[in-house]
């Protein structure tokens, strides 16, 4: 996974294996979420409901009373509303309004007039042959609507009340199932990074890979809550709509899905450019923090040699193609959602352009006009919701690319099917015509061959470049060999499990990392098998106890990011007790001792013979003051063994190792 991959990534399209392989995740929680969905089921039934509660109060009630009524004998014993010994009850009120008896009687209905009621004939406008009703008669026939009224608030109120219960039960479990989706993805990442090659990491900027783990697992967090059930409820709801649109008014539904076409080539067009812009923002972001990690941790070298305005520079650069990627998101935006909202006032105006006349002429009611309406407003909201979630889907799929490239990048240190678990070694190591390359065929070492054993300290010196770390890395099996053999103990390194190799191999580099924690944390490394009187026993032995009793809180004591807070001494002592409480068969010491004042210089020397002493040491050093008691020294040079020897015998060959050493002692 590297920035060209990436951006090789811009120009795909779509790609359903991703979406697959993120279901993947969501499969073990598919109660929750199919629990989920059957709430949005009901959450949307019951939004349905209310304007459907509001259009029966509206035409069945509030203008109830200018609907036809039978006139029926006042001995009937249907239940009705009593007038001048008659009894009145609504055609729409009956059970069954087709009985011939009932066909037969004669059709009222009430009229207004100058703000004065009257009974009259059904189609009849002729208020003389009517019956004037005062307010008392009129109350009585609409005594039934307030009732029915008061019923249906009653209704209103008990399905908002579930309506907040079944939401807040379906959010709370959505996203609970969504966090823990998030979470193990997190968790597969991180750990997935832990097992990868060192390699991995020369080739990609830490802040990339903390974007990996922060701002993109997020994005596919969006996805799991908003997206994957959400979308099923936009679609619930559209379906929903145009169902009880078809059935009340089959015109006026034709009406208003005749903008659909118009929105599809809307959402269509807009799909295709925020796809874009999306993945190109989070290339982008990548690239800002992995500057920002590069620039914070190297804030001393930027602010010594004055490069504050250069990296101002370069860090403005990166934010300024962010900001415009961001501008065209927003550009994007502000044209999108306007458009779609002109074309829903379109479809409004458009129902009621039909829709009034055709109450005016009492085609339909004005309860169907006004639940249209209602509806259409909702109708459009699943719809720039659908085309929301698409582009959050968008980013996710950018996103998930940038992830699976990490997860599927298998360059790992491999156990063989049975590696073999060393219960205890001896410490012999040897090299066997071993050639390693970083890449390619580049050699850094070519056919290096020695023999390390049980006890012994070898020293590794030679310039820069030289393979001297390269060696290490090699040992502890961060890297593979391209050709030849290592050997512990006469066994093939591949075949040991690397676990076990690296247990008994302790390595103390020149540049100590430290963790944020306390001095008792850094020293015991989360190991629970080793406790407070063995961190202050290995302390004590290394001379490290004497900074860290003059802590104001000792062992306690808080350690800031990288140690920053602790000289280069004390944090070297420090990893010398960090090394000596794990009590590895092998020490490997990488410059140890460099860049180190005179004063700690003296308790490190004695913490090395205390470490070194009934180990297999291996030692690399500029200082070759620091090694002339090796009981071997390789020099190195180019990645090939130029000699070997100890101290005296290198000396007295007068080669490379010689003129190494009178170069020192002349600057001395």
């Amino acid at each position: 996974m590297n920035s060209t991959n990436e951006k090789s990534t811009l120009g795909k399209t779509y790609d359903i294996k991703l979406v697959k392989r993120l279901l993947g995740y969501a499969k073990p929680y598919w109660k929750f979420l199919l629990l989920s969905l059957i709430l949005l089921l009901v959450i949307t039934g019951l939004e349905l409901l209310n304007p459907y509660l509001l259009k029966i109060v509206i035409d069945d009630h509030i203008n109830g009373i200018s609907k036809p009524m039978y006139e029926l004998d006042v001995s009937s014993s249907i239940k009705a509303t009593e007038f001048n010994d008659k009894k009145y009850i609504r055609r729409d009120d009956l059970e069954n309004p087709n009985n011939k008896f009932i066909k037969n009687n004669p059709v009222k209905n009430i009229i207004k007039r100058n703000d004065v009621y009257y009974l009259v004939d059904y189609g009849e406008d002729n208020i003389a042959n009517g019956i004037k009703l005062s307010k008392v008669d009129y109350d009585a026939f609409r005594q039934e609507d307030l009732k029915s009224i008061n019923k249906i608030s009653i209704y209103f109120f008990i399905v908002i009340l579930f309506t907040f219960v079944f939401n807040y039960l379906q959010v709370y479990i959505l996203n609970y199932t969504g966090q823990k989706i998030i979470f193990n993805i997190r968790e597969e990442i991180f750990n997935h990074i832990q097992r990868l090659n060192i390699s991995f990491f020369d080739k990609n900027p830490i802040g990339r890979l903390v974007t990996r783990v922060t701002n993109d697992t997020e994005n596919l967090n969006e996805m799991y809550t908003s997206v994957l059930v959400n979308l099923f409820k936009d679609i619930f709801t559209l379906l929903g709509i145009i169902i009880i649109m078809i059935k009340l008014n089959y015109k006026l539904a034709l009406i208003s899905f005749a903008l659909l076409p118009i929105i599809i080539v809307i959402s269509i067009f807009f799909r295709n450019k925020i796809r874009l812009v999306y993945r190109l923002g989070r290339l982008q972001l990548a690239k800002i923090n992995s500057s920002l990690n590069e620039n914070f941790t190297g804030m001393k070298t930027i602010q010594i040699f004055n490069k504050e305005d250069k990296t101002n520079k370069k860090f403005d650069n990166l934010n300024k193609d962010y900001l415009e990627t961001n501008k065209r998101e927003v550009k994007i935006y502000a044209i999108l959602r306007p458009s779609i909202e002109i074309v829903r006032s379109i479809g409004i105006a458009l129902l009621i352009y039909f829709g009034g006349g055709d109450v005016m002429s009492n085609t339909i009611e004005f309860g169907v006009l006004y639940i249209f309406i209602d509806y259409l407003q909702r109708f459009f909201v699943p719809i720039m919701e659908l085309a929301e979630k698409y582009n959050i889907l968008q980013s996710s799929i950018a996103s998930s690319e940038r992830i699976f490239n990490v997860l599927d990048d298998k360059s790992f240190i491999e156990n063989k099917d049975t590696p073999k678990k060393l219960d205890s070694i001896k410490g012999k190591i040897e090299f066997k015509n071993v050639w390693f390359a970083y890449q390619n065929q580049d050699w850094v070492l070519k056919d290096i061959s020695f023999i390390i054993n049980p006890g012994e300290t070898v020293a590794f010196v030679g310039s820069t470049g030289a393979g001297k770390t390269s060696i290490i890395n090699l040992i502890t099996r961060f890297y593979d060999i391209q050709k030849g053999e290592i050997l512990l103990d006469d066994i093939n390194i591949k075949n040991i499990d690397k676990y076990a190799l690296r247990k008994y191999i302790g390595v103390v580099l020149q540049d100590v990392f430290l963790f944020t924690g306390t001095i008792e944390d850094n020293i015991r490394l989360n190991n629970l098998n080793i406790d407070r009187k063995r961190v202050e026993e290995v302390a004590k032995y290394v001379n490290a106890n004497k900074f860290i009793d003059k802590l104001p809180n000792g062992y306690d004591e808080p350690v800031m990011e990288r140690g920053l807070t602790l000289s280069s001494g004390e944090r070297q002592l420090l990893s010398f007790a960090r090394t000596l409480a794990y009590d590895p068969k092998i020490l490997i010491l990488d410059e140890a001792t460099s860049n180190i004042d005179t004063e700690t210089e003296s308790l490190i020397q004695d913490a090395l013979e205390k470490l070194i002493k009934n180990r297999t040491s291996i030692a690399i050093a500029h200082r070759l003051s620091t090694i002339q008691h090796a009981d071997n020294i390789i020099v190195l040079n180019k990645g090939e063994i130029k000699e070997m020897g100890n101290h005296q015998q290198l000396l007295k060959r007068e080669g490379i190792y010689y003129s190494l050493y009178k170069l020192q002692y002349s600057k001395g």
